[in-house]
C-alpha cells in the first residue's frame, strides 16, 4: 500500500467570488465541488497513508513558512500535510472564502507547496520517503503570475517526483472542447504560463474545471496486486491414463476482476445515553469506552457473544462455555444430531487439485446471463517456451473458431469444484485465457409466473379488469414517476441537448457509485436538503394508486375486531344469554378464560379476566399431587402466554411469571422444583420484545430460568 501526499494550492482572490458562464454559483465554488469531492474520497478510504494539504493564495493574510523580505505574501497554509478528519474539515471549511484583494502569486503558491511536501514526506535520515506526490492547482487565472524561474520550478518539480496538476477555471481546452469567449489578455497570458509548466514537468496535466468535474461522475477503478489462485496444469484429456493422445499446458492462474462492495453502515450509540446508563445493550452487546474524535456525541458499539447452557446443579442455574468447546449439530426434527469433524468428512468430496477442459461452446450459443461472478485468467508459465506456444495455439484457435471452451477446476486439494467458461484474449503483448464461473445443472431453477397485464380464470377466459389489475389512471402514474427518474435523457450532450446519464461501458456498479458518492456530499455538506426530483410525481402515484398510511397498532385488540353480518345484527347476543363472568372454573379455565378475553370491551375487562386466570394457574398447581397434573397448569399457561401475545400486551404476563416464580421457590405450592425443571422445557417462559412491540429483552428472559 503506497503512501500519497496531496497539496491543494486553491485561488481565494477577490476575482474567483463572481459568477461567470451562466453559473449561478461563484467560481470558487464551482472549483471547490471538485476539491471537496476527492477530499471526501481520501476521507471515506480511512487509511493513514493518505495525506492531504491546502494552501490558498491571493488572500488578506500571509502565513507560510517561506515569508520574509517581502516575497511569498498573501500566500497562507490552510492545512498542513497530515490526515484529513472531521475536525479538521470543518475547519478548512471556515477559512475557504475569497479575499479582498488580487495580489498573490499561483506560482509562488506552488514553491510553497513544495517546501511543505519536502519536509513532510522525507525521511529522519534526510533521503525522501517513497511517497506517490501531488499538487493540484485551482485557480481562474485573474491574479498575476511571475513567471520568471519557470524552468527552475518545473526543474525542482521533477526532481522531487511531484506531480504537477492545474485545473482552471473556464480554462480553454481544445481535447474538451471548451473555449471561453471574450476572455481578458491576462487570463490567456496566464493560462500559458501555466501550461509551459505543466509541459515542462516529466508528471504533469493541463485541463480545465469543466472535465475535472465530468470525471468525478465516472466510477475509479482500484487496482490491486494480483493474487495467483492456481498453479499446474491445463489438460485436454486424461494426459496421465493417455499421454501420447492428451495434452496439457503449465498454466498459472491469477484474479483478474474483483467485486466492489459498497461501505456497509456501522452502528454507534449516543455517548451522552451511554454515560446515564440510558443505552442499555443486550447481553450480545458491549459500548466500547473509547473516544470518537470525528463524532465526540457517539460511542461505536462492540459485539460479544456469550455461549451458555442450563445447568440446575451449577451456580446461577447456568454455565458459560468456550466457542472451542461447542460441537456442530443438525436438527432432525425436533432432536440435535451432533455432527463432528469425522461425521463431516465422511460428506465432504474429497477433490484432486486439476484444471482440464471438457468441451467446447459456439460464441453465439453462449448466455451471458450464465456468468456467475468474478472473472479470473489463466497464462502460460512465463518462463516455460513450450507452454507458452502451446497457450497461443489454444488461444489462436478459440479465436479463430469463434469458441468458448468449458473447464472444470479444483484449485486445491479438497476444494469444490467449478466450472469456468474460458475466452481467448489476443493483446500485442499477452496471449491469455479469461475465464468466468459458471453454474451447475442443479443451479439453475425456471420459475413461471402469471402475467402481470391479465387474469385467466378458471374456465380459461382472459380478464382484463379486475381488482389485481391496475387501471389506466394507476398506470399512467406510474408511467410518469418512471419516466421522472429515466436516465436515458438525464445528461447533456455536447450542444447541450439531452443524453444518457449513465452508458453501459461507462458504468460498472451503480449501487457502489451512488453510496458513496451519497456518503461523500454528507459528509461534506451536513446540512444540505436531500434532492426531490421525482416528489411531485411519487405524490401523484400514491393518490391515484389510493395508497394510504397503515394506522398504529392498538394495544390490546391486536387481532380482535369481530366480524360483522352485512344485516348489522348481532347473532351472538341473538342466539346467547349469558352473562359476563367474573370467576373462571378450575374444571373449564381455558374456555372460559377465552371467552372472558374475546367479550372484553376494555382494558379493565381484561385485567381482570388475567387476574382470574393467574388466579386458576395457581390453584391447579397447589391442586396436584406429584407430575401428574402439571401438563394442565402447562396447556392454561399456554392459552394466557398466547392470548397476551395476540392482544399486545406482554407485561401481564411477565409480570404474572415473575410473581408465580417466587411463590414457586418460596414453597407456598410446596416443593415444586420438579415442576420448574420441566417449565423450562415448555416455551412458557418471558415474552420477548420483537420489533416494535414490548417485552423483556434477552439477558431478563434467559435470566428467568434460574433456579432461585
Amino acid at each position: 500500500m503506497s503512501k500519497e501526499a496531496t497539496i491543494y494550492v486553491l485561488d481565494l482572490g477577490s476575482t474567483i467570488g463572481d459568477c461567470h458562464n451562466g453559473r449561478t454559483i461563484s467560481d470558487l465554488d464551482y472549483g471547490m465541488e471538485y476539491v471537496w469531492d476527492k477530499i471526501a474520497t481520501v476521507m471515506s478510504a480511512n487509511r493513514a497513508t493518505l495525506s492531504v494539504g491546502v494552501v490558498g493564495f491571493r488572500t488578506d493574510e500571509t502565513d507560510n513558512p517561506l515569508d520574509g523580505d517581502g516575497e511569498y505574501e498573501n500566500i497562507c497554509v490552510l492545512k498542513e500535510l497530515g490526515l484529513m478528519d472531521i475536525p479538521a474539515l470543518e475547519s478548512l471549511r471556515s477559512k475557504i472564502h475569497s479575499s479582498n484583494t488580487e495580489v498573490g502569486d499561483a506560482v509562488s503558491a506552488i514553491i510553497v507547496a513544495i517546501d511543505l511536501m519536502d519536509k513532510y514526506t522525507v525521511l529522519k535520515t534526510g533521503k525522501p520517503a517513497k511517497f506517490a506526490r501531488k499538487i493540484v492547482l485551482v485557480t481562474d487565472g485573474q491574479g498575476g503570475i511571475d513567471d520568471d524561474n519557470i524552468d527552475s520550478i518545473y526543474g525542482k518539480l521533477n526532481e522531487s517526483g511531484i506531480e504537477l496538476v492545474v485545473l482552471g477555471i473556464d480554462f480553454d481546452d481544445a481535447g474538451f472542447g471548451f473555449k471561453e469567449e471574450d476572455k481578458t489578455s491576462l487570463k490567456q497570458s496566464n493560462e500559458a504560463i501555466l501550461a509551459k509548466l505543466v509541459e515542462g514537468c516529466n508528471s504533469g496535466m493541463f485541463a480545465t474545471m469543466a472535465e475535472a468535474l465530468a470525471s468525478l461522475a465516472n466510477p475509479s477503478v482500484k487496482v490491486v496486486r494480483p493474487f495467483k489462485q492456481y498453479d499446474g496444469r491445463l489438460g485436454l484429456g486424461d494426459f496421465e491414463k493417455y499421454p501420447e493422445s492428451a495434452l496439457y499446458i503449465d498454466v498459472q492462474r491469477y484474479s483478474r476482476v474483483k467485486q466492489a462492495k459498497p461501505p456497509s453502515a456501522s452502528s454507534f450509540v449516543s455517548a451522552a445515553a451511554n454515560a446515564t446508563g440510558e443505552a442499555n445493550a443486550h447481553s450480545s452487546h458491549t459500548v466500547e469506552d473509547t473516544e470518537m474524535m470525528d463524532a465526540p456525541g457517539l460511542s461505536a458499539v462492540k459485539s460479544s457473544v456469550a455461549y451458555r447452557v442450563n445447568d440446575a446443579a451449577a451456580a446461577g442455574g447456568t454455565v458459560d462455555l468456550q466457542r472451542e468447546d461447542l460441537a456442530k449439530g443438525y436438527y432432525y426434527g425436533s432432536t440435535a444430531v451432533p455432527f463432528g469433524q469425522d461425521e463431516e468428512g465422511v460428506t465432504r468430496f474429497n477433490s484432486r487439485q486439476g484444471f482440464s477442459i471438457i468441451g467446447f461452446v459456439p460464441n453465439d450459443k453462449y448466455e451471458r446471463y450464465l456468468t456467475m461472478g468474478e472473472s479470473s485468467i489463466t497464462i502460460a508459465q512465463p518462463v516455460n517456451d513450450k507452454a507458452r506456444m502451446a497457450m497461443s495455439s489454444l488461444v489462436h484457435a478459440l479465436h479463430e473458431l469463434d469458441s468458448y471452451a468449458v473447464a472444470r477446476i479444483v484449485t486445491k486439494d479438497g476444494k469444490a469444484p467449478q466450472l469456468v467458461l474460458l475466452a481467448p484474449s489476443i493483446e500485442p503483448d499477452l496471449e491469455c485465457l479469461i475465464d468466468v464461473p459458471l453454474p451447475f445443472a442443479e443451479d439453475i431453477r425456471v420459475y413461471r409466473f402469471p402475467p402481470l397485464d391479465k387474469i385467466i380464470g378458471s374456465s380459461g377466459a382472459v380478464i382484463t379488469k379486475h381488482r389485481y389489475l391496475p387501471s389506466n389512471e394507476l398506470a399512467d402514474a406510474m408511467s410518469n414517476y418512471v419516466d421522472s427518474m429515466d436516465l436515458s435523457s438525464f445528461g447533456e450532450d455536447e450542444s447541450g441537448n439531452p443524453a444518457e446519464f449513465m452508458t453501459m461501458d461507462e458504468t460498472f456498479s451503480p449501487q457502489v457509485h451512488r453510496v458513496n458518492q451519497a456518503i461523500r456530499q454528507r459528509a461534506i455538506h451536513p446540512d444540505a436538503n436531500l434532492v426531490s426530483e421525482a416528489e411531485s410525481q411519487l405524490e401523484a402515484l400514491l393518490k391515484v394508486s389510493g395508497v394510504t398510511k397503515v394506522p398504529e397498532k392498538v394495544k390490546g385488540r391486536k387481532g380482535r375486531e369481530p366480524a360483522k353480518p352485512a344485516s348489522g345484527l348481532d347473532i351472538k347476543a341473538l342466539l346467547t344469554s349469558r352473562k359476563k363472568k367474573n370467576e373462571i372454573a378450575l374444571e373449564n379455565a381455558i374456555p372460559e378464560f377465552k371467552q372472558m378475553i374475546e367479550i372484553a370491551n376494555k382494558d379493565e375487562d381484561i385485567e381482570k379476566a388475567t387476574a382470574q386466570m393467574g388466579k386458576t394457574i395457581r390453584q391447579s398447581l397447589h391442586s396436584t399431587t406429584g407430575d401428574a397434573g402439571h401438563a394442565v397448569t402447562f396447556s392454561q399457561m399456554k392459552v394466557f402466554r398466547d392470548e397476551m401475545i395476540d392482544l399486545d400486551m406482554p407485561e401481564i404476563y411477565n409480570d404474572f411469571c415473575h410473581d408465580f416464580k417466587k411463590r414457586i421457590f418460596a414453597e407456598e405450592f410446596g416443593d415444586q422444583r420438579n415442576f420448574w425443571a420441566a417449565f423450562k422445557f415448555q416455551k412458557l417462559g418471558l415474552i420477548r420484545a420483537t420489533g416494535d412491540s414490548e417485552g423483556a429483552n434477552e439477558e431478563e428472559a434467559t435470566d428467568f430460568f434460574k433456579f432461585g
